[in-house]
């Protein structure tokens, strides 16, 4: 425990912040995050590796605020060396919202098996970290393990279908992880994997020819009246020629939502959009380009997840460093939820661009990753990443954010897209 205590206190809080990578079912439903462990990039030189002072950096911050906050609904899978896995201050988190991921640095010493078999009783779960072969270590752990968590990128596919093969067993759940493309999650599904980690959903798959569809050609029109400052009835006119987008937004407007809720339930669409106001109603339409194919927005759409997160670190980055400036917070916003419509609708983001009507500044964020909008692009993608990059530490500096602010913005993001999730719920 001393080892433990001397490594997380040499490192102070306000160097570290905390990131979430999804995990999706087979039903590409978002069901855990991985909650990842980020020195500050000032102190990229000397890159801290402790495993138990990151591990100890997430669990302070998870307890203080409450893995509620950080994961919402979801599980969290938390990264565990040998010297975390021996110590007290792991038990701070709460069994039935973590999976322990064991690390394969950890050696299946029986003290090792021991305490696992301990932590067992007292109702964690466990995963197996980075499995690319079934060896002796393996062989071990895997009675007592829940999921195990096999590497892609480290095995060729012929060995992935061995693996797959004899590691899967009653108790022990797989997930693929460093799904890199829509084909390695496809072979997984049909492997029998349980669990999918990457970015194979948020890569754009380019199709010649893709139409984007009436009810997305109609939001993208309303957005793009918005954007040209169109008159209430152009945009009321709009709204009406839409069944769907209709009582969409009569139930979004009566909803617990939009915080508008008050002053008895509207039921006509221009109440609807005095209601609403311009910056509500265009925020709502950028989301509801998410939805499915009947209107329904599901917040559990890792795409949707990703979007929103990314519009909310965007706007609060811009008021973090220009306090009260709205109209700049509603474009970082927009910047955010747009940077993935490429990969919803598999268009290029050019041609988005074509039909939606956006600033200078807008556009060039999206394209090049230029200015401070850009800079604010690329923290919220190399937050998604399993590893810092220098091209976090750039965008830093470019933008003269700390790491503290950035800590700040990140938990205050996580937390509006989770009430977000849970109102959607109810």
């Amino acid at each position: 425990m001393h080892a433990v205590a001397t490594a997380a206190t040499s490192a102070p809080s306000d160097e570290f912040f905390l990131a979430r990578q999804p995990i999706l079912g087979r039903d590409q439903k978002l069901v855990a995050f991985e909650l990842l462990f980020r020195a500050a990039p000032e102190h990229e030189d000397a890159q801290l590796t402790d495993y138990a002072a990151a591990t100890a950096a997430v669990i302070s911050h998870a307890s203080q605020l409450g893995m509620h906050q950080v994961v919402g609904e979801q599980v969290a899978f938390v990264n565990v060396d040998e010297v975390v896995l021996m110590s007290d201050f792991v038990r701070f988190l709460p069994p039935d919202k973590v999976i322990l991921e064991i690390l394969e640095t950890v050696q299946a010493t029986p003290q090792v098996l021991a305490r696992v078999r301990e932590l067992k009783e007292l109702g964690f779960k466990f995963a197996l970290d980075d499995v690319i072969d079934h060896s002796e270590q393996v062989s071990k752990l895997m009675p007592l393990v829940d999921v195990i968590k096999v590497d892609l990128q480290g095995v060729s596919r012929d060995e992935l279908v061995e693996l797959s093969r004899t590691l899967r067993g009653p108790h022990q759940k797989l997930l693929a992880e460093k799904v890199e493309t829509v084909e390695e999650f496809q072979l997984c599904l049909e492997l029998g994997f349980e669990y999918f980690q990457g970015y194979y959903f948020a890569r754009p798959a380019i199709l010649s020819g893709k139409r984007i569809s009436p009810s997305e050609m109609v939001v993208l029109r309303l957005l793009d009246l918005i954007a040209s400052n169109a008159g209430n009835e152009a945009i009321e006119e709009a709204v009406k020629r839409d069944t769907l987008l209709s009582l969409n937004l009569l139930r979004l407007v009566n909803s617990h939502l939009t915080g508008t809720h008050g002053g008895g339930h509207i039921e006509s669409v221009s109440e609807a959009l005095a209601r609403l106001g311009r910056s509500q109603l265009q925020r709502w339409l950028q989301i509801l380009l998410y939805s499915g194919p009947d209107g329904h927005v599901e917040l559990n759409s890792p795409l949707l997840q990703m979007a929103t997160t990314r519009g909310r670190l965007l706007e609060l980055m811009t008021l973090t460093l220009h306090p009260g400036d709205i109209e700049g917070a509603n474009n970082a916003f927009t910047i955010g939820i747009m940077s993935l419509m490429d990969a919803l609708f598999s268009v290029p983001m050019h041609e988005i661009l074509e039909r939606v009507e956006v600033s200078q500044e807008v556009r060039a964020a999206l394209l090049e990753r230029a200015g401070d909008y850009g800079a604010m692009l690329v923290v919220a993608e190399e937050l998604e990443k399993t590893e810092c990059t220098r091209a976090l530490t750039q965008a830093l500096g470019r933008l003269e954010l700390s790491a503290k602010q950035l800590r700040e913005i990140e938990l205050a993001a996580f937390d509006w897209v989770r009430e977000l999730s849970e109102a959607e719920v109810r």
